[in-house]
């Protein structure tokens, strides 16, 4: 499960030049009158407790005197950072995780009621503090405090350091991939930048663009995508921080749509190393937690989130299985995956508070049942000493398709994994094919077909890739198309 959702800005870059700067800050983060933090209260580390306080932002006064950030009607106590969750952004979260409740739990049941820990419930999120809030927002939503019990303890939420992060296609810490998306980019501009469509936007709103960079254009500054976000995010929000009219002209969003869109996503489509790269290693992972949920091995994230220091192998409410992910990321997560499963057929860019709902299905006819691990049994381990391995896997969720036994095989038989996108069922190319879904309906694939297709990008080792190929072409030689 993965979550985008409204938020300001990113940064000053992304928004244009004068007269837009001078409009007051976003006053739409109500959250900064009521933050809160851990301190601890004793110096022999035995008690802790929580420290609310609210916050103002400091910024430079025209005579480069400090001056407080202030909204319209000069509102200094709920001006937002940028690129931080707005009030919009918590309330479209908190009512995914309604939706989520009521999906999962209401109508089928799948889900408990009453939870008294979520050692049962995998959640991770990148390292940008919207996208933990918005995995709190939803679980909030989904196990609000009437569906916890009064001992429920601190729920486990994932994160990794920038430079392990996966969660996002991590250009930053990932030179290959930097060297990829940087020569999609340039074909991008190549194409467009002379185009019709280009004149007219330029048409539009080129008065508005700094003395330095005159014109619009895929490469220009502000680049066209950060004039998408800009766009994008003002209209979730109020008037009074909107951009010129010019710039919410539909014909000039479906230009700007569109060629963001190609500009950093086409990539995906169009070449297996960008897609091992991008997003290999996330769709990785989740397909490894979904074999070893068929597996019954342990090895579904459990491991991860489950227990206490000592004891991990179950959860503290004697939880043997995760039954629910959710994973708070980006738009360039949702779109990069859906591209390289070949089921990004809608080519927009993904709106705020978009989702996808990865569902692994058992037919109770034919599926074995997954034998609780044995104490011997291989499982993953998660502890940092293994980092350095090279060997291959012996555990099954990292093992390439081709590689599996027979009985590896057969474990897998009777399972199904459907793939939906802002509540609408997808159909991943390669699963239509004969024998590749469940009789009847081409959006259930059989889990053993989804996971060869992922194998197919999915890195041995992500940060050894990223190394590799530095003196190749950035385009294939061939056409690698996604999907199969």
């Amino acid at each position: 499960m993965t979550t985008l959702d409204p938020r300001g800005p990113y940064s000053d870059e992304e928004l244009p030049i004068a007269p837009w700067r001078t409009k007051p800050d976003w006053p739409y983060c109500n959250a900064a009158k009521r933050f809160s933090s851990v301190v601890m209260t004793k110096t022999d580390w035995s008690t802790w407790d929580d420290f609310q306080w609210r916050r103002r932002i400091e910024t430079f006064g025209d005579d480069d005197r400090p001056v407080l950030a202030s909204g319209p009607k000069g509102l200094v106590d709920t001006v937002c950072q940028l690129g931080e969750l707005t009030d919009k952004g918590r309330e479209t979260t908190l009512a995914l995780g309604e939706r989520l409740r009521h999906l999962y739990v209401d109508q089928l049941g799948f889900m408990p009621k009453i939870i008294s820990d979520a050692d049962m419930i995998y959640m991770r999120a990148t390292p940008m503090a919207r996208a933990l809030d918005s995995v709190q927002q939803s679980f909030v939503g989904m196990y609000p405090l009437s569906a916890r019990t009064a001992s429920f303890p601190p729920p486990t939420i994932i994160t990794r350091a920038p430079a392990d992060e996966t969660l996002f296609p991590n250009e930053s810490n990932c030179r290959r991939f930097s060297q990829l998306s940087r020569a999609f980019a340039q074909r991008t501009a190549d194409r467009w930048n002379n185009s019709k469509e280009m004149d007219y936007l330029n048409s539009l709103i080129s008065k508005w663009m700094p003395e330095d960079s005159p014109e619009v254009a895929v490469d220009s500054h502000p680049r066209i995508s950060g004039i998408m976000d800009t766009v994008n995010s003002t209209l979730a929000h109020g008037p009074k921080t909107r951009l010129p009219s010019p710039f919410y002209d539909a014909k000039g969003r479906d230009i700007i749509d569109q060629i963001g869109t190609e500009e950093w996503f086409s990539g995906y489509k169009e070449s297996e190393e960008y897609r091992k790269l991008g997003i290999g290693a996330l769709v990785g992972d989740i397909v490894g937690r979904m074999v070893g949920s068929a597996e019954g091995s342990g090895n579904d994230g459990l491991l991860e989130v489950a227990g206490i220091d000592g004891d991990l192998s179950k959860g503290r409410g004697g939880e043997s299985a995760i039954k629910f992910a959710m994973s708070g990321c980006h738009d360039t997560t949702l779109a990069a995956m859906l591209s390289s499963l070949g089921a990004f057929q809608s080519g927009k860019w993904p709106p705020y508070t978009s989702h996808i709902a990865v569902e692994l299905f058992k037919d109770e006819s034919t599926a074995r049942e997954p034998a609780p691990p044995a104490d011997n049994a291989p499982r993953q381990t998660f502890l940092g000493a293994s980092r350095k391995s090279t060997k291959p896997s012996s555990v099954m969720t990292r093992k390439p398709s081709q590689d599996l036994t027979a009985e590896e095989k057969e474990k897998l038989q009777g399972y199904f994994v459907r793939l939906r996108y802002n509540d609408r069922p997808m159909v991943v190319p390669g699963c239509g094919l004969p024998g590749k879904h469940l009789e009847g309906d081409k959006s259930f694939c059989t889990l053993e077909a989804f996971k060869a297709i992922a194998d197919k990008f999915t890195p041995r080792i992500w940060t050894e890739a990223c190394s590799d190929n530095l003196d190749e072409p950035a385009f294939p030689r061939s056409p690698e198309p996604a999907g199969f």
